[in-house]
């Protein structure tokens, strides 16, 4: 039997003034906490239907964000595995490594997602995890020049990731370069950083709970 596809989420608790602080210069504090706190509901919700072994690499304190008891019901039934190193390259590697090792090291390969693409279908995780069973690397590419998705064939991979600058407008082209050149991408998508990303991404999934959220965040923009 093959071993299946493992899926990383890499994820942080969503407390009011740490959490999508440039969508708080539209809507607030609290109101960007509500909106990160629905991308990673969603996000799980559409992650554990996928049918894989899911393991979230969490960090920050559930028990002061939105949203917290629900987050943490959502992560109840997961493996969940604390968030490690400097800087986000260094917590994305080590993420990949302790996913592994939270399954025995017996999946095929990892697909990684973070929180800010809550619109993802299943059909995007088993698109990729279908590329990496195949052996391929395969990237997820940002409108922003970032990447919403990571496949890797073997975590060891990610140890390349280190000397990759993230959060910048290159940050995609020099994650490709890191892994070698040879990756498949998937669809562009947006990653979801200001209120107009917000509004965009409920848009297009509006039966969801992040287009609730935006929806009662719109009287404080006066959209």
């Amino acid at each position: 039997m093959t071993a299946p596809t493992l899926l990383l989420v890499v994820a942080k608790a969503p407390v009011p003034g740490q959490a999508k602080t440039r969508i708080a210069r539209t809507i607030g504090d609290d109101g960007a906490a509500e909106l990160a706190a629905a991308a990673l509901l969603d996000t799980l919700t559409t992650a554990t239907a996928v049918g894989w072994p899911v393991v979230v690499a969490m960090t920050g304190d559930l028990s002061a964000a939105a949203r917290g008891e629900e987050i943490a019901a959502a992560l109840e039934p997961l493996q969940v595995v604390p968030q490690r190193g400097d800087g986000l390259a260094a917590r994305l590697a080590n993420a990949h490594a302790d996913a592994a090792a939270a399954v025995g090291d017996s999946a095929a390969g990892i697909v990684q997602v973070g929180m800010d693409t809550p619109q993802l279908l299943v059909a995007d995780y088993l698109d990729a995890g279908r590329t990496v069973e195949l052996g391929s690397i395969v990237v997820g590419p940002a409108q922003d020049g970032g990447w919403w998705l990571l496949g890797l064939p073997d975590p060891a991979l990610a140890k390349q990731l280190i000397e990759v600058p993230m959060s910048q407008d290159d940050t995609c082209d020099r994650t490709v370069e890191a892994l070698g050149g040879d990756v498949v991408r998937l669809r562009t998508l947006r990653d979801m950083d200001t209120w107009d990303d917000a509004v965009a991404i409920a848009g297009e999934i509006p039966i969801s709970l992040l287009a609730d959220a935006v929806e009662r965040q719109r009287p404080r923009t006066g959209a």
